[in-house]
């Protein structure tokens, strides 16, 4: 039964990252947008209203995957918004960094291909996601975290994005620093603009994903493995190019650039996919004890092996999560059970 299934998923999560946190406070935080999908809901004409945003995806992804996380999000007092907050609860993410904000919920339109490719058609317009204030982040980070990611629409949009903007500059002191362009050109336009933007998040980083479609649009005509190079080179310790079906290609400080196939699965569609492979990024580097100021030589001399094991963890993640339909990404069991048949 579905309903059984979801009870057990959040069980397990909240189990896992029980267990997780009797090892040490070790916290990633995630910093962004938290808004409600639209989702097709099989008859023509029909939606179906689904939590989602790429930020709060990743720290669902996060907590499934036993990593403790704290999610600073605004977060509407209306009926979306309190959904959104009890999804959130219930994937058992820390929300003791998050805003009770006075403006409503942002909508994202989704609408699907036969091939399970999605497009977003967004309603933003002076909701709660991007009011972000220095003053809401001020406590941002505390002595347990020991990585920040942000990206997506709340690192874009002002005049939000200045705020979150400074939250990195200072976190790197203490913090690994995580970033996913995640970019929605409607939204982000013009387009040199929000690239001056990016490129000095990325180079604040230690680690950034960012997707095939998104260089599309930041660097039109560039090859991916060129533009990594380039962003290598601005500070990260690894760049993470992911390419949908046909993999990843990675550019790291040590190792050089290396690629990783994809996994063959059925596409219900692909709500999430690079938001779970952010997820399992983050939580195998944690695993490994990789994350923090105090380990970011250790995370530059990672070796081929150990990158590619933390790879193909996030390729796996990211295809399950195209198996189900929404922003479904797995938990740890169902990961390690994956990994064990190979």
């Amino acid at each position: 039964m579905p309903w059984l299934a979801k009870i057990y998923r959040r069980a397990e999560a909240a189990l896992a990252q029980a267990l997780s946190m009797l090892s040490g406070p070790a916290v990633i935080t995630v910093v962004g947008e938290a808004l409600i999908d639209l989702v097709p809901a099989g008859r023509a004409g029909l939606f179906e209203a689904a939590p989602g945003g790429s930020p709060a995806n990743v720290a669902i992804g996060l907590a499934r995957l036993g990593v403790p996380v704290r999610f600073a999000a605004r977060l509407a007092d209306d009926t979306f918004g309190r959904r959104l907050r009890a999804h959130l609860t219930d994937n058992a993410v820390d929300l003791s960094f998050a805003i009770r904000a006075q403006e409503p919920t942002s909508l994202a339109i989704v609408q699907v291909d036969s091939h399970g490719g999605v497009e977003y058609d967004f309603r933003v317009q002076a909701t709660a996601d991007w009011q972000w204030s220095d003053r809401e982040l001020a406590g941002i980070p505390d002595e347990q975290v020991v990585a920040l990611h942000t990206g997506s629409l709340a690192a874009a949009l002002l005049p939000g994005a200045e705020s979150i903007e400074r939250l990195v500059q200072r976190s790197r002191a203490s913090a690994t620093i995580s970033y996913d362009p995640n970019c929605r050109p409607s939204l982000m336009r013009p387009r040199e603009e929000a690239t001056r933007r990016i490129h000095r998040l990325v180079s604040l980083a230690d680690v950034v994903k960012v997707s095939v479609e998104d260089l599309a649009w930041l660097e039109p005509g560039r090859a991916p493995a060129d533009v990594a190079g380039e962003w290598l080179r601005r500070g990260p310790a690894l760049v993470v190019v992911t390419l949908g079906a046909d993999g990843v290609l990675a550019t790291a400080r040590r190792t050089g650039s290396i690629f990783r196939p994809g996994r063959t699965v059925e596409v219900a569609d692909t709500v999430g996919a690079g938001d779970a492979f952010v997820s399992a990024l983050l939580g195998a580097l944690h695993q490994r004890r990789l994350l923090g100021a105090a380990r970011r030589q250790a995370l530059q001399a990672t070796g081929p092996q150990m990158l590619v094991e933390v790879l193909d963890e996030a390729i796996l993640a990211s295809a399950l999560t195209c198996t189900r339909r929404g922003a479904d990404p797995p938990t740890r069991a169902e990961l390690c059970a994956w990994l064990a048949r190979d």
